[in-house]
């Protein structure tokens, strides 16, 4: 039987970070990924200014910094008549990062992996798709796995098991981990168009209006759409057809007209099922989960891959030492969840009065937002623009922010991509 000390399942943001920093704190991890690479479209491709950070605090910027990025600086709001509000203004988030960067994730990933590659006990093993937990007793032992090339079956044995696998986690589901699920009142349909240098929108911008809403988060040529729908509406929908939506996203962003035929057809349209729930308990002996696979996230503020990257670090920080000396006890995994509950809480707080105060009012009303109809919360923000530094807080960094461990830090690296 194969047998390494951390099992990381999931190469997301979260698997990668906690695997380099594990790998650089001393300890032999293997991460387990699925696919046989990153690339997959419309995945969350938000790095926040506390993930910037990290980078920094990892040696990790400049090679960071090579990558196609975006820089956001202002997420706004867009109004009748073309006039817009802004939301969130991140020039003034404190520190030298004042940015959200917007970075195709398979790119992130994969500097993440040059990185880690280059400790000699990590391990990234691709097509390798778990399929179950192993036990003894009551203690999570390893896994089994089928290698999606070959249909090779086998097991690994580990010391601890973590799952960051994401909302789906089949981890979590095999230890039957109670979740508490919160619901939420919409999905969201992912698309492009094309983007033009003379379009007025150099940040993240959303439209709420008559029974519908969208984000347009620019990404060089291209916008990458978030069009919202009401909860379980996919279907009727997709059975109107291309040009129903086309009418839709025109009605709703009317400078939008001129390019809404790049919508070929209803399937360009990803749906992401919005889940909001979160794990009454996030470990188990022998099995640990974090990010999404403990707390799965709204797409509000675009938060979830902050709250996953800072999973991995405080679970670095905590479990690296007991899984060098073999000392990882059910009360050293209770201590992640410890460290991280509170900033779960207050951004599952606000996404869930976000959804119930504003967007399920929103998407069930006729009502558009206009100059007078902005709420009341975003007009003082505009006289007092000082109050935008808090929204542009909360998204950008976070509470209770996590930095890299002492023993994952390093002077700026040059990193040779694969």
């Amino acid at each position: 039987m194969e047998r390494t000390t951390c099992l990381v399942v999931g190469g997301g943001p979260a698997g990668m970070v906690l695997g380099l920093l594990l790998a650089r704190g001393g300890v032999e991890v293997t991460v387990l990924e699925k696919h046989g690479d990153f690339l997959r479209d419309f995945r969350g491709d938000t790095v926040h200014a506390s993930t910037l950070t990290l980078m920094d605090e990892l040696g990790l910027g400049p090679a960071f910094e090579q990558v196609p990025h975006q820089d956001v600086d202002k997420l706004e709001a867009l109004l009748d008549g073309g006039a817009k509000a802004t939301i969130a203004d991140l020039s003034r988030l404190p520190g030298p990062n004042k940015r959200i960067a917007m970075v195709p994730q398979w790119d992130f990933l994969d500097l993440l992996a040059d990185a880690a590659r280059l400790e000699p006990t990590f391990s990234l093993r691709m097509n390798t798709e778990v399929t179950a937990i192993t036990k003894s007793g009551n203690r999570v032992t390893g896994v089994q796995y089928r290698d999606r090339v070959d249909g090779h079956e086998g097991e690994i044995a580990a010391d601890l098991v973590v799952a960051a696998d994401g909302r789906s986690s089949i981890l979590r589901a095999a230890a039957e981990l109670p979740v508490h699920s919160f619901g939420a009142p919409m999905d969201v349909w992912w698309f492009r168009l094309p983007r033009k240098e003379t379009d007025d929108i150099k940040g993240g911008a959303g439209r709420f209006s008559a029974g519908s809403a969208m984000v347009l988060i620019p990404r060089g040529d291209y916008f990458q759409c978030a069009f919202l729908i009401r909860k379980g509406t996919d279907e009727a929908l997709r059975a109107e057809g291309v040009e129903k939506f086309r009418q839709r996203v025109v009605t709703l962003v009317p400078w939008l007209a001129d390019r809404v035929d790049h919508i070929t057809g209803i399937d360009d349209c990803k749906l992401l099922d919005v889940k909001l729930d979160r794990l009454r308990r996030w470990h188990v002996d022998g099995l640990l989960c974090i990010g999404d696979a403990a707390h799965a996230m709204s797409p509000v503020g675009g938060v979830g891959i902050n709250l996953a990257v800072q999973d991995a670090v405080a679970a670095a920080t905590l479990l690296a030492k007991p899984l060098r000396e073999g000392g990882v006890t059910s009360a050293t995994l209770a201590k992640v969840r410890g460290r991280r509950l509170f900033p779960t809480l207050v951004i599952q707080t606000v996404q869930r009065v976000i959804h119930r105060l504003f967007l399920g009012r929103k998407l069930n009303s006729t009502e558009t937002v206009s100059r007078t109809g902005v709420p009341l919360p975003l007009r003082i923000a505009q006289k007092l623009p000082f109050l935008q530094a808090v929204p542009a807080y909360v998204v950008a960094i976070g509470p209770r922010p996590e930095h890299a461990p002492e023993f994952a830090r390093r002077a700026p690296q040059v990193i040779t991509r694969s």
